[in-house]
């Protein structure tokens, strides 16, 4: 039998009701380029990661379920300014140990949750290890 393998995240689609201004908060917080628009789909991307933006109805509550995206410790108070400056709250993230790195979380229009973090797999992984013995 042949092992398959997956090689990545081929994209991330998203249901918004307004593909305009979901489109801006992904370039004016994230830098997405916009690469192909239609009246019921946008697609961005965000260096090579391929964002599909559809046109729908909004999630109907806020849950913890979020994509993350890694950002670097000396770029955090930019990208909560990015944030702010679009009228966006951000909220309280759950409690960390000291070395899991700092996160922003916040929600779009949609009820979609978002996480900046400055932290890695192998630093928590690291972390839990040494405390757990």
């Amino acid at each position: 039998m042949k092992n398959h393998m997956i090689t990545g995240i081929s994209h991330i689609t998203l249901v918004v009701a307004d593909l305009d201004r979901t489109s801006a908060f992904f370039e004016k917080i994230f830098g997405a380029k916009i690469v192909f628009s239609s009246s019921t789909a946008i697609y961005l991307t965000i260096n090579d990661l391929w964002i599909a933006l559809n046109q729908g109805k909004s999630l109907s509550e806020q849950t913890y379920n979020h994509i993350a995206f890694k950002i670097q410790e000396s770029d955090f108070d930019d990208y909560s300014k990015r944030i702010q400056a679009l009228g966006l709250e951000i909220i309280q993230g759950r409690k960390r140990c000291k070395g899991e790195g700092r996160s922003i979380y916040f929600y779009d229009y949609d009820n979609h949750l978002f996480e900046l973090h400055t932290g890695t797999l192998l630093e928590r992984l690291e972390l839990y290890c040494s405390q757990n013995g």
